[in-house]
């Protein structure tokens, strides 16, 4: 099987095959496209023909060059033209009795030695090659869509695929400038196996009303640097498609996490499958078509808008990194902000580091001195709550203790004037407790900040069952003053962008547990296949495993679902000290400074 791979048939000339079949004729390879569709078969003609068309307008490629690539892609209604291929890759739907069918006629026809290789992502590959004359020679080859953008190809073994064939489709992949994942056969494998676990729980977070479809997106976009929110990256993949691997992820996994959220099914049975359709959690101009139109549930421009209190002077209470990013905030906003700690000595710390953070935007040009000279002048070091006295929205940002919180607020409650907004940046505690010791609670809210505050554009504006409808606007108005993104959410643990982020992270550490996956796998699969600026254990060893850990049991406990409970292997990296960056140790030892 060791074979050059030199012409490829690709079964299926939709869009994954049609992106499939341009890598390969680019790459050199004679490729053998096959769809019973006519349609489909020009289609994807057309679509190398223009893609190719605009490289050479952007002096990517000569116009010789585009000519061998179009010479190089041959279409055919028949399998029989698979006959003269070393490497058949199936892309046809995604369903065992097709895909069966497709393996067994291709067995009647190709060599002994020829590579079957299927694109699943949701079927077994173990269960299609059982069906095939040859097992030995059948194996995945997940690319992701679009083909010719993205990195990641995962190479999908059974417990019968040959080694020889491994290799020979691994650098294959490598030769189209892919980067390989070796992975075993589970639902999902390695990159979808994290994804549509929390595709899922966003369209359940939705489906619960917790907060709108525009929110949700805008959190994971804003708060992960993701490319894309998730109910939109469902209307991308499609929700039938996303529908059917979480139903083989569940029937591998049993784990409720994976059970596809019942809104999936009604959209799937209503036709609404997505942007193919021309709508599914959103609507778009067309079918098949990427903008979004407004509909009936995009929210109104000001619709029962309620005015909020007016804000001119801000109280920060925190002296570490967070406290000093807010207070950075909204000094450069134009408000007065008094910065109070626990001693005189720490608020001036506090500032200075304020000050070095503004100089370093003054060298790096995003800011002028003078500008610098203002902001520090807004900003009031104080030694005690007491300076609070005067201030029209006071935001705390210490440790992630309840019981410091809810000491801090009792004090912000007697010092604080009549009409004051309290406001608490907890990442994960209940705003409701924090807000029932004073004797104000309609004044409290949440106003979750990402760290590091003056470059994160999100801000999660959490209400309680208590919070004044004014006091929500306020935060609401000063997020838009200070140039932050807010999104609406309710008390509960996690927020949006914790809810969703954790218990995906939480999966990852599992694949590890039950060596499916390597670290550095799981992390380029997530960053090739997923977009995501950072794989899973980059990120737990940035963030803090200890914080991750008490994430995690925040959110287990108040779901109480068995597939939130923390990852044993993260439990254990916490007791050893090992907690990521800042101990030189977590998933990774890094160099200590």
């Amino acid at each position: 099987m060791d074979t050059p791979l030199s012409t490829i048939a690709v079964v299926g000339l939709g869009t994954m095959g049609t992106g499939i079949a341009e890598v390969l004729a680019r790459a050199g390879r004679e490729v053998i496209g096959i769809d019973i569709s006519e349609t489909a078969a020009r289609q994807a003609v057309a679509s190398l023909e223009s893609s190719t068309a605009r490289a050479v307008r952007r002096e990517r490629i000569t116009e010789q060059e585009r000519r061998d690539i179009l010479a190089r892609f041959r279409t055919f209604s028949d399998l029989q033209a698979a006959a003269d291929a070393e490497l058949v890759i199936e892309v046809v739907p995604e369903t065992y009795e097709i895909k069966q069918q497709v393996f067994r006629e291709l067995d009647a026809v190709v060599s002994p030695t020829t590579i079957l290789a299927t694109g699943t992502n949701a079927l077994s590959v173990t269960r299609l090659a059982a069906e095939s004359q040859h097992p030995e020679r059948v194996l995945g080859l997940h690319f992701f869509n679009p083909a010719p953008a993205m990195k990641l190809v995962e190479v999908v073994s059974s417990v019968l695929t040959a080694p020889p064939a491994v290799e020979s489709v691994t650098r294959l992949a490598r030769e189209l400038g892919k980067e390989p994942v070796a992975v075993g056969d589970r639902p999902g494998f390695v990159a979808d196996g994290l994804l549509f676990g929390y595709l899922n729980q966003a369209a359940a977070m939705y489906e619960a009303n917790y907060a709108s479809r525009e929110d949700i997106d805008a959190a994971m976009k804003l708060g992960c640097g993701l490319p894309m929110g998730p109910l939109a990256l469902l209307d991308l993949i499609g929700i039938d498609t996303a529908r059917t691997v979480l139903e083989a992820m569940y029937s591998a996994s049993h784990d409720r996490l994976h059970a596809p959220a019942p809104v999936l099914g009604q959209l799937s049975e209503a036709g609404l499958t997505g942007r193919k359709a021309g709508r599914g959690f959103y609507t778009y101009d067309a079918p098949g078509g990427q903008d979004v139109v407004p509909d009936a549930l995009t929210p109104a421009a000001g619709a029962g808008a309620v005015s909020g209190r007016e804000v001119s002077s801000v109280g920060v209470a925190g002296s570490g990194t967070m406290a000093s990013g807010i207070a950075e905030v909204f000094a450069k906003a134009g408000y007065a902000v008094v910065l109070a700690a626990r001693s005189q000595d720490k608020a001036d710390t506090a500032k200075a580091r304020i000050a070095k953070s503004l100089g370093r935007s003054v060298s790096k040009g995003r800011l002028t001195e003078e500008a610098r000279d203002e902001t520090l002048a807004r900003i009031t070091p104080a030694g005690s709550l007491d300076s609070f006295a005067d201030v029209d929205l006071a935001v705390e940002a210490v440790a992630e203790d309840l019981d410091i919180k809810r000491e801090l607020f009792t004090t912000l409650d007697k010092v604080c004037k009549p009409g004051a907004v309290l406001a608490t940046t907890t990442s994960s505690l209940p705003v409701v407790a924090i807000a029932r010791v004073t004797s104000r609670p309609e004044d409290v809210v949440g106003m979750h900040f990402f760290n590091p505050a003056p470059a994160m554009k999100l801000v999660e504006v959490v209400r309680t069952v208590l919070t004044a409808d004014d006091v929500h606007a306020t935060v609401r108005e000063v997020c838009v003053k200070v140039r932050k993104h807010p999104v609406d959410c309710g008390d509960r643990a996690g927020f949006i962008v914790n809810a969703l982020l954790f218990p995906y992270l939480n999966n990852a550490i599992k694949m590890v547990e039950e060596h499916y996956a390597t670290l550095d796998d799981i992390d380029a699969a997530m960053k090739l296949g997923g977009g995501y600026p950072m794989g899973p254990f980059e990120l737990l060893d940035v963030v803090g495993l200890d914080v991750s850990l008490a994430i995690e049991k925040v959110l287990h406990s108040e779901f109480r679902d068995p597939g939130l409970a923390p990852a044993p292997l993260l439990e254990h990296l916490v007791a050893a000290g090992c907690l990521g960056r800042k101990t030189g140790r977590g998933f990774r030892e890094y160099a200590r400074r």
